[in-house]
């Protein structure tokens, strides 16, 4: 019998000061068995940044054609591609001619997920942004992780600060070019 997706709940304050976006999200989140939970705090993570009008997990890992996360206008087209971990060039490559924007989070090393991009065929490659965060952020974040999660978000001058269940963290929010 194959393992249902655990669900983890997420009470989120966020404050985004360099975006101006405050709000109180309640989120509810399937974690995939073949996830980790490194990812699935990295699409947390890249949810709250993100967040805006429209923005909405994906099916995601049944859904191949759509990214971890995404946002859609009000007449259901994306205009906000947002991956997460290490997606290949091809996925880049179609979300980049669907979307007005494409921009990847990972909790792995930027080079490492970059790599594999050189030389490929990547629409709008020069306006994709790879985001990542101070090594350990992520691994720190997840030994928090509980099934039922408070959590606070806030982005001051491109720093995170995140308290998770009553453990305090802080990263930088490292943004590289995807080539």
């Amino acid at each position: 019998m194959a393992l249902g997706a655990t669900i983890h709940t997420f009470t989120v304050q966020l404050a985004d000061v360099d975006r101006g976006v405050y709000h109180e999200l309640a989120l509810r989140v399937a974690r995939h068995p073949s996830e980790t939970e490194a990812y699935m705090m990295t699409r947390v993570l890249a949810y709250c940044l993100e967040y805006e009008e429209g923005i909405a997990f994906s099916e995601g890992i049944s859904s191949t054609d759509e990214p971890a996360v995404l946002v859609r206008d009000l007449t259901g087209r994306v205009t906000v591609w947002i991956e997460v971990g290490a997606p290949d060039a091809e996925r880049l490559h179609h979300g980049s001619k669907l979307a007005d924007r494409v921009t990847v989070y990972t909790h792995r090393d930027p080079a490492k997920v970059r790599a594999p991009w050189a030389g490929k065929r990547i629409h709008h490659v020069e306006d994709i942004t790879l985001h990542s965060f101070a090594p350990g952020f992520v691994d720190a974040a997840v030994a928090a992780l509980e099934r039922r999660n408070e959590m606070t978000v806030s982005v001051t001058e491109r720093e995170l600060y995140l308290d998770l269940n009553g453990t305090s963290l802080s990263s930088p929010i490292l943004d590289h070019p995807a080539v």
